[in-house]
C-alpha cells in the first residue's frame, strides 16, 4: 500500500512557484542601460535628486517591460508611466499644501479611484499602481524639485526605457520589416497552436491544447491591435501580417470543432498549419500543402480554411479587421463601477490610506528616529493589495521574505562598495536583473529593494535598510487585515464580474450562431470575445482558488460554472462549423446544447451567480 504524498496547501504552494522560460536577454540589456546610466548622467551634471526620480521611473517601467511587440509596449509602458507622473504631481502638491489628516483623505480617495480603474485590465492595473506609488513618493520623499519638475524627471526615465524598447533590435526581428518583432512571432504561434490542437484531438490533452490556442489568439490579437498613428495598417507588410492572422480564425474554428467531436484526425492534418507557421516566421510562401481529407464536416472546413490561408499567404490581403473586442467608454465605466471595481477600489483605498496615515504618524512622532522618507509603507501596501501579483498570503510571504533578503544584501554591499560609483553600479545591475526577477514576486521584491535602497542612499539617506524591513512587515499586517475584512455585498466581486461577462459573451455567440446570420466576421469577433472573456474568468478563478481557505470559500463553485461554459462555447463552435456544411444541426448537437444550457443555469444558481433566465434560442434549427 503506497503512502499518501504530502501536498502543500494551495495558498502556500503558490508562494514557492516560479515561472520558467528562457532568459529575456534583450530586456536584460535594456534594464542595464536604463536606470544606472540615467543616475550616472544626473550625478555628472549635479542633479542627483532628478536622477533618482528618473531612475525610479525607469525601474517601474522595467517591471512592465515584458515580452511582446514594440507596438504593445507603447501602451504597456507608456500608460502606467503617465499615471505615475500624474500621481507624483498630485502627491507633491498635496504633501506641500495640506495637513496630515487632509493628506491622508486625499491619498485614500486616490486609492479608491485607482483601485476601481485597475479592474479594467492589466494596463489599467499597472497605471493604477504607478499612480499610487507616485503619489506616495511625491508626498513622502522630500526633494528640492517642484511637482512638475519631479513629474518630468520621472517621465524622462520611463521614456528612456521605452525609447530603448522601440529602437534596440530584439532576437528574431531580422526577418522582413524590422518593426514587426513580436507581431510576427505571435501570429506564427497561432498556427503552431492549431497544429498542436489537431495532434491532440481524441486525447485527454485536447482541452489543454484548446486553451493554449485561445491564449495564442489573444496574444496575437493584442500584438497587432496596439496603438498606431493611423487608423488602418500603414504598410503592405503590416497588412499582410494582419491578413495572415485573420486567415487563422477559420482554421482555429475547424480545429476546435474536431477536438469537440473527439475523433482522432490524420497526422498530416497538422502539417498544413505547421508550414503556415514557418511561412509567417520566415516571411515566405507556404509551399506545397498536405492532401485534403474531406470525410467529415469539420475536416472539410479545415481543408477549406487551409486553402483560403494558403491563398492569403500568396496573394496577401487587406488585413483591416482583427475581430477584436469592442470596449466602449460605457463598458469600461460599467467595469469600474461594477462589483469587482467597487470591492477592489475599497480595499486599495483602505490599505493605501491606512499605510499613509500610520507612516505619517511614525514620521511626525519620530517613533523610530528622525526618518523623513515615509513613502515606503503606503507604497508597499499598494503592491501587496494587488491580486494580479498572486493570492494574498502568497504576496505577503514573498514581500516580507524579499524585503528582508534585499535589505541584508544591500547592507553587505553598501559596506564595501565605493560611493557613489559603487551605488550606480548596483542600480545598473539591479535594472538588468528585474526582467528575470519578475518570474517570482519574492525575487522581484529583493531586487527592487536593493535598487531603491541604493537610490535612496545616493539621495542622501544612509540608514534606510533596517527601517524598511519594519515598514514592510507593518504593511503586510495592514493588507492582511484589510484583505479579510467583510465588505458590503458578496465577496469575490472580481471573479463574479468576469464570470458574468463570460456568460454574457457565450450567450451572444450562441445566439448569433443559431440565428444563422450571414456574417462570418461578426461570428469570429463574438467567438474571440467569448473565449477571451472565458480565459480571463478562468485566470481569476484559479487565482482565487489559491487563496487561504478563509477567502477561497467565497468563490466556491465558480470553477464548475467556467468548465460548463467552456463546453458550451466549444459546442457552439462545433455547431457553427456543422451549420456551414449542412445547414442543419444533428440531434447530437441539439441535445448537447440543451443539456449544457440546463447545466449552466443550475451551476449559476448553486454558485449564486445570478438567476437570470436562459435566453430562448432556436435549438431546433
Amino acid at each position: 500500500m503506497s503512502r499518501p504524498v504530502f501536498a502543500l496547501p494551495p495558498w502556500l504552494a503558490h508562494a514557492l512557484r516560479a515561472q520558467r522560460g528562457p532568459v529575456p536577454w534583450s530586456a536584460v540589456a535594456r534594464g542595464a542601460l536604463a536606470a544606472g546610466p540615467l543616475l550616472l548622467a544626473a550625478l555628472l551634471v549635479g542633479r542627483t535628486s532628478a536622477g533618482v526620480l528618473a531612475a525610479l521611473g525607469a525601474m517601474l517601467a522595467g517591471i512592465n517591460d515584458r515580452s511582446g511587440s514594440r507596438r504593445t509596449s507603447v501602451q504597456r509602458l507608456g500608460a502606467p508611466a503617465l499615471a505615475g507622473a500624474g500621481g507624483l504631481l498630485a502627491g507633491t502638491y498635496a504633501g506641500q499644501h495640506t495637513e496630515a489628516v487632509l493628506l491622508t483623505l486625499v491619498l485614500t480617495g486616490l486609492g479608491l479611484v485607482a483601485g476601481a480603474v485597475s479592474a479594467v485590465g492589466p494596463v489599467a492595473s499597472g497605471a493604477g499602481t504607478q499612480l499610487l506609488v507616485g503619489a506616495a513618493i511625491g508626498a513622502g520623499m522630500p526633494l528640492p524639485e517642484s511637482g512638475w519638475q519631479r513629474a518630468l524627471a520621472f517621465l524622462a526615465g520611463a521614456g528612456w526605457l521605452l525609447a530603448l524598447r522601440l529602437v534596440l533590435p530584439t532576437p528574431g526581428a531580422t526577418t522582413g520589416d524590422y518593426r514587426f518583432d513580436g507581431e510576427r512571432d505571435a501570429v506564427a504561434g497561432v498556427y503552431d497552436a492549431i497544429a498542436d490542437l489537431l495532434l491532440a484531438t481524441g486525447t485527454p490533452d485536447a482541452t489543454a491544447r484548446r486553451a493554449a490556442l485561445t491564449a495564442a489568439l489573444d496574444h496575437a490579437q493584442d500584438a497587432l491591435a496596439g496603438p498606431r498613428l493611423r487608423r488602418y495598417a500603414s504598410s503592405s507588410a503590416e497588412r499582410r501580417l494582419r491578413a495572415q492572422y485573420a486567415a487563422a480564425l477559420p482554421l482555429a474554428e475547424a480545429a476546435t470543432a474536431l477536438a469537440w467531436a473527439g475523433d482522432a484526425v490524420p497526422a498530416r492534418a497538422a502539417q498544413g498549419p505547421r508550414r503556415l507557421a514557418a511561412a509567417v516566421r520566415g516571411n515566405t510562401h507556404t509551399g506545397p500543402l498536405p492532401a485534403p481529407t474531406r470525410n467529415a464536416p469539420a475536416l472539410r472546413a479545415l481543408d477549406d480554411a487551409l486553402l483560403h490561408a494558403a491563398d492569403t499567404f500568396d496573394r496577401g490581403g487587406d488585413g483591416h479587421g482583427l475581430h477584436a473586442r469592442r470596449r466602449t467608454a460605457a463598458s469600461v465605466l460599467r467595469t469600474v463601477l461594477g462589483a469587482g471595481g467597487r470591492e477592489y477600489g475599497l480595499r486599495v483605498a483602505l490599505s493605501f490610506g491606512a499605510g499613509a496615515a500610520i507612516a505619517q504618524a511614525l514620521h511626525r512622532t519620530h517613533w523610530y528616529g528622525h526618518h523623513t522618507h515615509w513613502y515606503w509603507l503606503p507604497a508597499t501596501a499598494v503592491f501587496l493589495v494587488k491580486p494580479d501579483l498572486g493570492p494574498l498570503v502568497s504576496r505577503v510571504l514573498c514581500r516580507a521574505a524579499g524585503t528582508v533578503l534585499g535589505a541584508v544584501v544591500f547592507a553587505a554591499l553598501a559596506a564595501v562598495v565605493p560611493r557613489p560609483a559603487g551605488l550606480v553600479t548596483i542600480v545598473a545591475l539591479c535594472g538588468a536583473l528585474i526582467p528575470v526577477a519578475t518570474r517570482h514576486f519574492a525575487a522581484q521584491t529583493a531586487v527592487v529593494t536593493v535598487l531603491v535602497l541604493a537610490l535612496v542612499m545616493v539621495g542622501g539617506e544612509s540608514q534606510a535598510s533596517w527601517s524598511r524591513i519594519g515598514e514592510t512587515l507593518l504593511a503586510c499586517g495592514i493588507v492582511l487585515l484589510v484583505g479579510h475584512l467583510p465588505t458590503p455585498g458578496q465577496r469575490g466581486g472580481t471573479v463574479r464580474a468576469r464570470l458574468v461577462r463570460a456568460v454574457d459573451a457565450a450567450h451572444a455567440y450562441l445566439a448569433h450562431v443559431l440565428t444563422r446570420e450571414d456574417d462570418r466576421a461578426g461570428r469570429w469577433a463574438l467567438r474571440r470575445e467569448a473565449y477571451r472573456a472565458l480565459a480571463e474568468a478562468r485566470l481569476a478563478i484559479d487565482l482565487a482558488a489559491a487563496e487561504h481557505p478563509a477567502l477561497a470559500r467565497h468563490t466556491e463553485g465558480m470553477d464548475e460554472v467556467a468548465a460548463t461554459l467552456e463546453r458550451l462555447v466549444d459546442t457552439t463552435t462545433a455547431c457553427a462549423v456543422h451549420l456551414d456544411d449542412s445547414g442543419r444541426l444533428t440531434p447530437r448537437h441539439r441535445q448537447r446544447l440543451a443539456e449544457l444550457l440546463d447545466e449552466l443555469a443550475e451551476r449559476r444558481a448553486h454558485a449564486r451567480l445570478g438567476t437570470e433566465e436562459t435566453p430562448r434560442l432556436p435549438l431546433a434549427v
